[in-house]
């Protein structure tokens, strides 16, 4: 099966490079399209629904300046940003649906114990949720030092 198109979702964290590196290689090898996505998470809110943090426009405008300088490493590659806004596992799935992706790439934090217990794990709801198949990507551990 080839890919025409691999959603990527970015956190902008350094979890997500080895991802992107995986995406464009799978992207470049399918001449497939890469649709690059950050979902920011709407306002947390109190139950009478009045907001309590959101974020500013400026704030979104610095995150459009973010998403777009998550490119592809090679130039080949057709790629698209996208900045969405929701529960990002939800709404990850739900732009999949929508643009017909062939695959997901997302990379983990690798979280275990209470701290996954307590924050969960996109890419465990996004693997359990997806119509597409879903590569997970693990951030390579540093390598030893040498003495």
């Amino acid at each position: 099966m080839k890919a025409r198109k691999i959603l990527f979702p970015t956190d902008f964290s350094p979890f997500g490079q080895e991802a992107l590196r995986w995406a464009t290689a799978l992207a470049r090898d399918s001449d497939a399209t890469l649709i690059i996505v950050h979902v920011e998470e709407p306002p947390m809110s109190y139950g009478g629904g009045e907001v309590f943090i959101g974020a500013e426009e400026g704030d979104r405008e610095e995150l459009r300046k973010s998403l777009v300088k998550i490119i592809p490493s090679d130039a080949k590659v057709p790629f698209e940003h996208k900045l969405l806004v929701g529960d990002p596992a939800t709404v990850l799935v739900e732009a999949a649906d929508e643009e017909n992706a062939d695959l997901i790439v997302l990379g983990t934090h690798g979280r275990t114990g209470l701290t996954r217990l307590l924050m969960g794990s996109v890419a465990e709801a996004v693997v359990r949720r997806a119509k597409c198949p879903v590569l997970v990507v693990k951030h390579p551990s540093p390598l030893p030092t040498e003495s």
